[in-house]
């Protein structure tokens, strides 16, 4: 008797729900990556900005069309899929599957769409404006090894979350995984969408070509 007791009130500890201090242990778990990968973003965010205001001649190579245009569509592509994202959640806090599953891929959708648009920033950069990790025509080679990192680090961060998204999604369609598995995942994703809220004004639009 006393055995299930203890083992009920282990197993109550991670349910959540019932105090503002309790959480199952997949939310935890995510919160702790959260915090730490905000760390490292907060951290490679601080020296780009102090690398650029401690270089009076740091280049602005970032053209209103295209760099501004497609950095301007990637963000609503982003803070849309944020949107779908919420819906997919509530869907499945409801019980419906099926508009959940429609509402992860919706949400796959605009991640795609984020990636291919960077993607194609990238070549223009690459190709037009001279843009490498090791350097520019500008002569400040801080700039292509600071913007190719935290972009890189956070395109990579949305792919990752794309496959995950999928994972759950198939899981979803077969009638696996609950409402917190979904919220979960939700939780990486706003994540990664709050990380790019930053990157645009620091990055992109601090270093716009007027």
């Amino acid at each position: 008797m006393s055995t299930h007791v203890t083992t009920a009130a282990a197993g109550s500890l991670w349910e959540g729900g019932r105090s503002p201090y309790l959480t199952n242990s997949k939310k935890f778990g995510m919160w702790l990556f959260i915090i730490s990968d905000a760390l490292t973003f907060s951290a490679m965010l601080f020296v780009y900005t102090y690398s650029r205001v401690s270089n009076p001649n740091w280049p602005t190579p970032f053209h209103f069309s295209p760099s501004i245009v497609f950095s301007s569509v990637m963000t609503f592509a982003l803070l849309t899929s944020s949107l779908t994202m919420v819906m997919a959640v509530h869907a499945m806090n409801r019980g419906n599957r099926a508009a959940a599953a429609r509402w992860l891929i919706a949400t796959m959708a605009a991640g795609a769409t984020f990636v291919g648009l960077h993607l194609t920033e990238w070549m223009n950069l690459i190709h037009h404006e001279h843009i490498t990790a090791l350097g520019n025509e500008w002569g400040v080679p801080l700039f292509g090894g600071t913007f190719f990192a935290i972009t890189g680090l956070h395109m990579t961060h949305v792919v990752i979350g794309l496959i995950y998204l999928g994972i759950v999604c198939q899981a979803v369609m077969r009638g696996k995984f609950k409402a917190e598995d979904v919220e979960v995942a939700g939780l990486y994703w706003h994540f990664v969408d709050l990380v790019w809220m930053f990157v645009f004004p620091l990055v992109y639009l601090m270093s716009a070509k007027i």
